[in-house]
C-alpha cells in the first residue's frame, strides 16, 4: 500500500513538475526558465525535479516532445481537407497558446535553421505521405513538393497565433471574430492548394 501511494504520488509530482515547466518555458524561453520557480510552482524541490528529469535541457525536451505529441494527437492532419486541419490547428493554438510559444523558443533558441526538432523529419512522414497521396489523385496542387504544402498550411493557421507577427488572438474574443477567422483561413487555405 506505501509503495502504490508512493507511485500515485510520483506520478502527481511528476504531472506537477511538467505542467509547471511548460508555463515557465512557454514565458520565458530555455534560457530565460529559471528551475527553481518550476520547482516552487510544482511543490517539490529542485533535487528531486533532477532526479526525474537530470537537467533542465532534458525537461525542456520531455515537455516539448510531449507537446508536440499532443499536436499530433489533438490535430491529425487530413490531407483531403487541409483547409479544415488549417482550422482545427487554429483552434488548438486559441485553446493551448504555450504550445506555439514551445515551439517557437525551440526555433529561436536550438534550431534556427532546418528541422525544428531532430525527430521532425519522422513526425512529418505521414503527413507528407498523406499530402503526396492527394496531390497524386488530383485533389490538391501537385507541382509543389509536399514538404511546402504542409509547411504552408501550417504557417497560414498560424496567421493569428500566440507568435504571429501582426495579431495575437485569444481565446477570449467574440465567437463571430473567430467564426470570421475560420472561414477566412478556410477559403484561403483551399484557394493556396486548388489545383
Amino acid at each position: 500500500m506505501a509503495e502504490a501511494t508512493l507511485t500515485a504520488r510520483g506520478i502527481a509530482t511528476r504531472r506537477r513538475i511538467l505542467d509547471a515547466a511548460t508555463a515557465e518555458f512557454a514565458a520565458h524561453g530555455i534560457a530565460g526558465a529559471r528551475v527553481d520557480r518550476i520547482a516552487a510552482s510544482a511543490r517539490t524541490n529542485k533535487a528531486q525535479l533532477y532526479a526525474y528529469f537530470g537537467s533542465k535541457d532534458a525537461l525542456f525536451d520531455a515537455i516539448f516532445d510531449a507537446s508536440m505529441q499532443h499536436m499530433l494527437d489533438a490535430v491529425p492532419i487530413d490531407a483531403d481537407d487541409l483547409a479544415d486541419w488549417a482550422v482545427r490547428l487554429y483552434d488548438e493554438y486559441l485553446e493551448r497558446p504555450e504550445l506555439i510559444r514551445l515551439a517557437t523558443w525551440a526555433r529561436l533558441e536550438r534550431r534556427p535553421v532546418g528541422h525544428l526538432s531532430a525527430d521532425s523529419r519522422r513526425v512529418d512522414e505521414e503527413k507528407l505521405a498523406a499530402i503526396a497521396d492527394a496531390q497524386a489523385s488530383g485533389t490538391i496542387v501537385g507541382d509543389v513538393a509536399a514538404f511546402d504544402v504542409m509547411a504552408m498550411v501550417i504557417a497560414m493557421s498560424m496567421a493569428w497565433s500566440p507568435v504571429s507577427n501582426v495579431y495575437a488572438a485569444t481565446s477570449g474574443e467574440p465567437d463571430d471574430v473567430h467564426s470570421a477567422r475560420r472561414e477566412f483561413l478556410r477559403t484561403s487555405v483551399a484557394r493556396a492548394i486548388a489545383v
